[in-house]
Parts: C-alpha cells; sequence; structure tokens
C-alpha cells in the first residue's frame, strides 16, 4: 500500500497572497467529542510520485479536482471539499448490497477529513466519536478498493505526535505518541484503522497521511482556536510555545498537490521561513498579534485545574488536551516544501484569520469572563485560562 523513503528538506520564505481581511467571520457552534481512551498507530514515510498512473487529472495526472472526492463532516473538511470542487458526502454511506457507490464513481483519489476537535460535530445516537471515525475509515477504504480508486489522503493533525515542554520540532518521519488521549486518539485510531483496511485489499490503494499544525479558516471553530476567546492566553511556567498555523486554503492546496502526484505516505503540513525552519509566532509577537495579555500559572495548577474540571463534568475533553495549547509541537513539513508546496498565508496572517473570528464570536455573544463560562468554552486551555483571570480580578479587588 505505501512504500518508505523519500522525505526532503528545503528552504524559502513564506509567500503571502493574500490578506487575513479576506478569511470571513467565523460563527459559533456546539462541542466536540468527549472520548478519551488511547489508541497507537503508524503510517509509512512521503513517497515519491506513482509514476504508472492514469492521464485523466490535472496535467496528465492522478488526483485533479474533477477525480477527487472529499468525504468529511465539519468546517475544515467543508472548506477542502470547496477548494477541491465539491464533490463528496459528509459520511461514507454504508454499502449498499449492489455494490453500487455514485459517490465515489470516477474519482481516482478520495480525500477524508478526520475533524481534529471542532466543536458542532457529533457521533451518531449511542456511538462514541472513536467508534464512528474508525467506521467511517474502514467505509472509505472498503469503497475506494472496490471501485478502482488509486489513492486515498487522509487528514488528521500533526497533534498525534505530541506536545511537550521540551518537544523537538516535528518531522515527517516520526511515529506518533504513544500517550495520546481524548480527541488526538481518535485520529489515531481512525488513522490506524485506514492503513490497516487498505493493507486488506488486493489491488493496491496509495495511501497518504496529511497532519497539519493549528489550522483556522473561516468559521473554523476547534478546541484550539478557542483558546484565543478566553481574556487573557493561557501559559505555563517552564514552556515556551510557538505558534504554527495552517490556512485551510493551504491545507487544500497540500491536499490538491500530494493528490496530483500520486504521492503516499505522511506528510506534517506548515509554512517555513526563509531558512527553512518552521515559520512561528513567539508568544511575545502572539500578545502584540492578539492584544491579549497572558496568565501564568505552574504546569501543576495548569493541569490540575483542568483535571478536576473534566472530572466533574465541566469540560468534555481530558487535560491532556491543554497541552497543545501551552507546550510546542511545531512541524518542518520537508516533504511538501521539496515537493513544492508553498503555502499561501503565513503564521501571522494566519493569527490574524484567526482573531478576526474571534472577535466575530465574541461580537455576537460577549467575551466570556464569568466562572459559568468555562463550561460555555468547552477548551481545557481556555477555561483553565478564564478561571486564573478571574482568580487575579478577585486578588486585585481586595486589595
Amino acid at each position: 500500500m505505501t512504500s518508505k523513503g523519500a522525505r526532503g528538506m528545503s528552504e524559502g520564505s513564506v509567500r503571502s497572497r493574500r490578506s487575513a481581511s479576506e478569511a470571513g467571520t467565523p460563527g459559533a457552534s456546539s462541542a466536540p467529542g468527549d472520548d478519551d481512551g488511547r489508541a497507537s498507530g503508524a503510517v509509512g514515510q512521503g513517497d515519491d510520485p506513482a509514476t504508472d498512473a492514469g492521464s485523466d487529472g490535472q496535467d496528465g495526472r492522478p488526483g485533479a479536482d474533477d477525480a477527487t472526492v472529499v468525504v468529511g463532516e465539519g468546517r475544515v473538511a467543508a472548506l477542502v471539499r470547496e477548494a477541491l470542487g465539491g464533490r463528496g458526502p459528509e459520511r461514507a454511506p454504508a454499502e449498499s448490497n449492489d455494490l453500487a457507490a455514485p459517490w465515489v464513481e470516477g474519482a481516482r483519489t478520495v480525500v477524508v477529513v478526520a475533524p481534529a476537535g471542532e466543536f458542532g460535530i457529533r457521533a451518531l445516537k449511542g456511538e462514541t466519536r472513536r467508534a464512528f471515525l474508525v467506521e467511517q475509515a474502514r467505509r472509505v477504504a472498503r469503497a475506494a478498493a472496490a471501485h478502482g480508486v488509486r489513492q486515498v489522503v487522509a487528514v488528521t493533525s500533526a497533534m498525534v505526535h505530541g506536545a511537550s515542554a521540551d518537544r523537538p520540532v516535528v518531522e515527517d518521519a516520526e511515529p506518533v505518541s504513544p500517550d495520546a488521549a481524548g480527541f488526538v486518539a481518535d485520529l489515531v485510531a481512525f488513522e490506524e484503522a485506514l492503513a490497516d483496511e487498505l493493507d486488506l485489499v488486493d489491488e493496491p490503494v496509495l495511501l497518504a497521511v496529511l497532519r497539519p499544525a493549528v489550522v483556522v479558516g473561516p468559521e473554523v471553530d476547534t478546541i484550539l482556536t478557542r483558546h484565543f476567546e478566553a481574556p487573557r492566553l493561557l501559559v505555563v511556567k517552564g514552556s515556551e510555545r510557538p505558534w504554527q498555523l495552517v490556512h485551510t486554503d493551504d491545507l487544500a492546496s497540500a491536499v490538491r498537490l500530494v493528490a496530483a502526484e500520486g504521492r503516499s505516505g505522511a506528510f506534517t503540513v506548515g509554512a517555513l521561513d526563509e531558512h527553512g525552519e518552521p515559520d512561528v509566532v513567539t508568544p511575545a509577537e502572539l500578545v502584540e498579534r492578539t492584544g491579549l495579555a497572558t496568565v501564568s500559572l505552574p504546569a501543576a495548577t495548569a493541569f490540575g485545574a483542568a483535571e478536576r474540571l473534566h472530572r466533574v463534568g465541566v469540560l468534555p475533553s481530558p487535560a491532556s488536551d491543554m497541552a497543545f495549547v501551552v507546550h510546542p509541537w511545531t512541524v518542518s513539513a520537508h516533504g511538501l516544501h521539496e515537493a513544492g508546496w508553498a503555502p499561501a498565508w503565513s503564521s501571522a496572517e494566519c493569527v490574524d484569520v484567526l482573531m478576526d473570528g474571534v472577535r466575530g464570536r465574541i461580537a455576537v455573544g460577549g467575551r466570556r469572563v464569568g466562572g459559568r463560562d468555562a463550561a460555555a468554552l468547552g477548551a481545557a486551555g481556555a477555561a483553565v485560562a478564564l478561571l486564573g483571570t478571574a482568580a487575579i480580578w478577585r486578588q486585585a479587588r481586595r486589595r
């Protein structure tokens, strides 16, 4: 299914072709899934393009938009689907008795987007989010194999590699974290189910897995973007957290490149600077760009508060989710950059897009500043930041 090998390095600056004001204004939605078990899995690393593909696609290569189907729920999936031609269902349907599958007929590439901590997505009644994602992965794999699809491209998140205070830059070749929990473990289980199911098919189907940094875009609302809805940004002492962000436009262009060239393997997705290093916004730059002050807590205090909120049912996700807003997990994206991928949005511009969306939601509902609003935020980092800010205000009033 997937061979192992090529991964490369390239240098180049982030070239902006659009302004943040073009991104639109997001709206609010409801909470993400709440399964907090563990899973592990692995996908082979980025390979050279397939050389024996047909020529019905863009530039004579497979993966052109008119031969691409995008499956997935949530705003990120919707934006990728729109960018790649608009074809595909939110959910892969169960196979019919006669094996007909109009949604995949004629496709060379099926893109399946797993929601990474997005709000507004619910599992079917009686299902956990993980069970639903695993079944979707299996349905996509079976449909691809049965209908002559040459390639499956999965979009998950670089969060599957984990985050920690001393975490080095994530390389394409790295395995997923064995300690994944919450919605991140759901993503790992999804990747594993897709790879396992494709390993069972008679005719080889290429599998590429794209794992982006923090994704932003019009109306994208995730556990990570909610971090910026608290009155202050949470930081934990002893951890420097640079922010690398990816616009959905650039995520779609990365999918398009991988599909068009028939590539397989695992690829991290993120912009690089002119020195070939991850393009990031530092904590100081983040404060200046967002206009938000920080609240700094010891790691034990912050994670302890998040765990208590989860235990009493205030937060749907475990405290471990908070690691992804207070610890680094920037990516190298060497494979994509060597293949010629050039993102249009820098991380700084993505912060502007994110804040435009946050301001839009605050303009409607008001900034969340009360103790009751911790549950409304639904994200551990933002909730702890909110409670920490409330404590600071109480201390100030007593003086």
